[in-house]
């Protein structure tokens, strides 16, 4: 069985995982005052970050065209997996599905399995690696797309950031919630409900923040043996590493991955941000 697997440009891969060719990226625009940048290799986390700070402006994403999409499912590959941010955060789950029915209309039936991860980011990653295991188990496509939308079902994305301002401005949280977490510097622990952001907590700075995120994701993970934990960071390494040691000292993973974040998550979540599924 041959397979590919492909993301938007919010699925933050691994340095490592951007050389495998079962993966392939779709890129979202990123725009800021006159200028626009393509969320693919060429994009400078650093540069970026930087631009935004020096900006009166906040920046915007535009999600990828169907037909950037459907270029991508005309390969070699027998099955393609497509996963991609939340629908509700995203058009970018509107135009991978209108994509599969434009090729499908060109080219005829292709096993072509579409997922709104419901998350961003880490969620994204996490799926799409669960979904490279079930791949290479040699599992069927069905079987595959079965366990893929069980598996972003049962699984949980938290976050904290620095700031939400960039949230708020995009109409992702309500200005009176965004105004008091600035105001007081309440740090929120968000996650997301069937693609909705919500908060679930929250604690005055971003240390205690990310502590009381690390509690509610141990509660709500039950036996996480057999779980793969992905942390990403926004321009964040250490914050990364610490967030790792803090829920490992309290659970066990089968697996650890952290990832930095392309240009998307980069927008939304600000420098420092961090993001754990799992």
């Amino acid at each position: 069985m041959t397979y590919k697997i492909i993301g938007d440009s919010c699925l933050d891969l691994t340095k490592e995982l951007k050389q495998d060719p079962h993966f392939q990226m779709i890129p979202l625009t990123l725009m800021l005052e006159d200028k626009t940048i393509i969320d693919d290799e060429t994009f400078n986390q650093k540069e970026f970050i930087q631009m935004v700070k020096a900006s009166e402006d906040y920046p915007k994403t535009a999600c990828p065209s169907p037909e950037m999409f459907k270029e991508a499912y005309h390969c070699d590959a027998e099955n393609i997996f497509v996963i991609t941010l939340s629908g509700p955060l995203s058009g970018s789950y509107n135009s991978a599905v209108l994509a599969k029915n434009l090729y499908e209309e060109e080219y005829g039936h292709k096993n072509i399995c579409v997922i709104n991860s419901e998350s961003a980011s880490s969620g994204e990653l996490n799926i799409a690696l669960h979904i490279r295991d079930l791949c290479e188990q040699g599992l069927s496509f069905e079987e595959i797309e079965k366990e893929a939308n069980a598996y972003r079902d049962c699984m949980k994305t938290y976050f904290v950031l620095e700031t939400l301002d960039t949230l708020k401005k995009n109409g992702r949280l309500t200005g009176l919630s965004a105004f008091i977490a600035t105001a007081l510097n309440i740090k929120p622990v968000m996650s997301a409900e069937k693609g909705e952001i919500i908060k679930l907590d929250q604690a005055r700075g971003i240390s205690k923040a990310l502590q009381k995120m690390v509690e509610i994701a141990i509660k709500n993970g039950g036996n996480t043996e057999e779980k793969r934990l992905v942390i990403s960071h926004v321009n964040a390494p250490e914050r990364a590493e610490y967030v790792k040691d803090l829920l490992c000292s309290k659970a066990k993973f089968r697996e650890v991955v952290i990832t930095d974040t392309a240009g998307v998550a980069t927008v939304y979540a600000n420098d420092g941000g961090i993001i754990v599924a799992l």
